[in-house]
């Protein structure tokens, strides 16, 4: 009989970089308990890592099978969830159409432009004098510009897109329209990139994923639009502009670290996958795997049709995997964190966060020799949106 235990509101309290100690206590009491987020249905909420591992990987757990149900989730509307909401095999043949465009030599083949940008972004920051808003100077824009470099936006549409992909995961869309408002004119937007790609070839990301073939087979034109709108430019835009002040607040509160990554600059990709494993990016759990049959998990049986949510960022914490998990080791090897998921829906542009992540932190690093808070903790604001949690104004001073 499957164990029916106590719905505890979620997500839990949140405070800066902090993780809850209700995940810790789950861990060892109950490591999969009974969780009601703001909206849709209860579910299950696993916080160990070799559950949450189980639970992304294994075929018994859908998330094909969440899709037209009132799934847990933090907004009030249901946002189409693209290739996220398919399995295996419509979602392996999109993954691999789209591995064909986004390869790792076209990646690090941008690696140079990337860093010419984030000097770039800088040099802005230095010639206004300083102090200067991290987030608004350089978090935001690098994302963004990337992108929509990526997918061929003029340069005139990018604050919109940076309007539209912060719209898209604030708080507010909990609560209003904003979805409904924001997500047609993203998706309206992207239809027209993509028509023009059609008509007019190049060699860039989207040009890639326009004509990537498999057997023959094109990608449709909703499968194109729910990548790169949804799953590219919100995804990737966002992540990256909540984890970069979050690592640097992390960093300045503790000025042991960044002397060390100063003495050693090689350390500097070890030290974004310790912050990536360290810092909770994501407000809480999400993307529910719905059980296709019952399925024991930890000390429960999750019944056929029941919601599982994934705790990745208590599983990067789980002291069964990580030792001192709440210590933050920049030169932790092995270090095999779930921060871009894991499995089947690993996130598609994880490498390429990791370049713009490695090249910024570096960057900050070399020119800002003074850096430090520019008033102290008075000139962080945070922000806990549907999606993402990171500072949205971060002042430093160097």
């Amino acid at each position: 009989m499957s164990i029916r235990r106590t719905v505890r509101a979620y997500p839990f309290d949140m405070c800066e970089t902090s993780v809850s100690e209700t995940y810790r206590r789950l861990q060892c009491d109950e490591p999969v308990s009974r969780v009601q987020l703001p909206f849709g249905e209860p579910a299950w909420l696993a916080t160990r890592y070799a559950d949450v591992k189980l639970v992304l990987t294994d075929s018994r757990f859908s998330r094909e099978l969440a899709q037209g149900l009132d799934q847990p989730r933090m907004r009030r509307q249901q946002m189409g969830d693209g290739i996220m909401g398919m399995d295996p095999p419509d979602h392996s043949r999109l993954r691999r159409l789209v591995s064909k465009a986004f390869t790792a030599r076209r990646l690090e083949a941008m690696r140079e432009s990337v860093r010419v940008l984030v000097h770039e972004l800088i040099d802005g920051m230095v010639e206004s004098g300083g102090p200067g808003d991290l987030v608004e100077g350089l978090a935001r824009p690098l994302p963004v510009t990337v992108i929509c470099e990526l997918l061929g936006v003029p340069e005139e549409d990018h604050r919109i897109f940076s309007e539209w992909t912060q719209a898209l995961v604030s708080d507010a869309t909990a609560k209003g329209d904003v979805l409904d408002v924001y997500g047609d004119r993203l998706d309206g937007y992207v239809a027209g990139l993509v028509a023009r790609r059609r008509e007019e070839p190049a060699d860039d990301l989207l040009g890639a994923l326009v004509y990537a073939r498999d057997a023959g087979e094109k990608l449709s034109e909703s499968e194109l639009i729910a990548i790169a709108g949804a799953g590219l430019l919100t995804g990737g835009v966002e992540t990256v502009s909540s984890a970069l002040p979050s690592f640097v607040f992390t960093l300045l509160t503790r000025p042991d670290l960044v002397a060390q990554l100063r003495e050693n600059l090689e350390l500097v990709p070890a030290a974004v996958e310790e912050l990536l494993r360290w810092v909770p990016v994501n407000t809480a759990a999400m993307f529910a795997r719905y059980a296709v049959e019952d399925v024991r998990l930890g000390d429960v049986v999750v019944r056929a049709g029941d919601p599982v949510l994934p705790a990745l960022h208590a599983a990067n914490r789980d002291p069964e995997v990580f030792a001192d998990p709440d210590v933050v080791d920049l030169t932790r090897s092995p270090n095999p964190h779930v921060a871009f998921g894991h499995g089947p829906h690993h996130c598609i542009g994880a490498q390429l966060a990791r370049l713009e992540l490695q090249e910024a932190l570096k960057a900050i690093l070399v020119r800002f020799p003074e850096l430090r808070f520019a008033d102290g903790r008075d000139g962080v604001k945070w922000e806990y949106g549907v999606i993402v949690r990171g500072p949205s104004l971060l002042r430093i001073a160097w």
